[in-house]
């Protein structure tokens, strides 16, 4: 019986990458508000998540700034 080589399948390689590497969470906005994230978001040169990101993160340490 022949080997049958298995094709690299990518999709699956990149959702088990970002399985194991990155946690997930959902953000729900007010309807409209969405469309208003992104356009700033492109505006700034960002995708969503790393304007999204980058704004919880400042709020994080400006609350960790405040303690001390």
């Amino acid at each position: 019986m022949p080997k049958v080589k298995k094709e690299f399948d990518q999709i699956k390689y990149q959702n088990e990458y970002k399985k194991k590497t990155y946690d997930r969470m959902e953000l729900l906005v007010p309807k409209g508000e969405k469309a208003v994230i992104k356009e700033t978001a492109a505006a700034v040169g960002q995708s969503v998540n790393e304007f999204v990101y980058s704004a919880v993160k400042d709020k994080m340490e400006a609350i960790e700034q405040e303690k001390q």
